[in-house]
């Protein structure tokens, strides 16, 4: 059984390089969608009896793994020096540096790698993610899925 739910969060980035108006620092109200995979509980004495997991702990791993460190910061690609030095001149600045350049194909990949490696130390492999789907604006998103 899969079960998905929805969360949403504001950051900033940019794409150095990029041929147009995305090489420049701006923002996004991204939404994030999670797909986990597991079995429906069967135990009638269970709290999640019915249920492959409570939408609301799914939600709060979600949230401490990916939403709470990303809300409101600007997501920087390593390499991206000129940006980080400019973001380390501020004082209590929210940076999240990435191994990729943030696109959101490269945000679904990495969120997907976070949250697999967090649903594992919590649930190990009776409840996983298979799918995140980040919307970088209403109309575009990127999928990363479980290979």
């Amino acid at each position: 059984m899969e079960i998905t739910t929805r969360m949403e969060f504001d950051a900033g980035h940019r794409i150095p390089n990029h041929k147009s108006v995305c090489k420049n620092l701006h923002g996004h109200r991204y939404a994030i969608e999670v797909t986990v995979k597991g079995e429906i509980v069967e135990e009638t004495s269970e709290s999640d009896f019915g249920m492959v997991m409570d939408f609301k702990d799914a939600k709060n791993l979600i949230k401490k793994v990916i939403v709470d460190e990303w809300d409101h910061a600007f997501i920087a690609f390593e390499k991206d020096l000129e940006v980080i030095d400019f973001l380390n001149s501020l004082k209590n600045h929210k940076t999240v540096i990435l191994e990729r350049v943030p696109t959101a194909e490269n945000m679904a990949v990495t969120a997907l790698e976070l949250l697999s490696s967090a649903f594992n130390a919590e649930f190990g492999d009776s409840i996983r993610p298979i799918k995140v789907r980040l919307y970088e604006t209403p109309n575009n998103w990127a999928d990363a899925l479980e290979s």
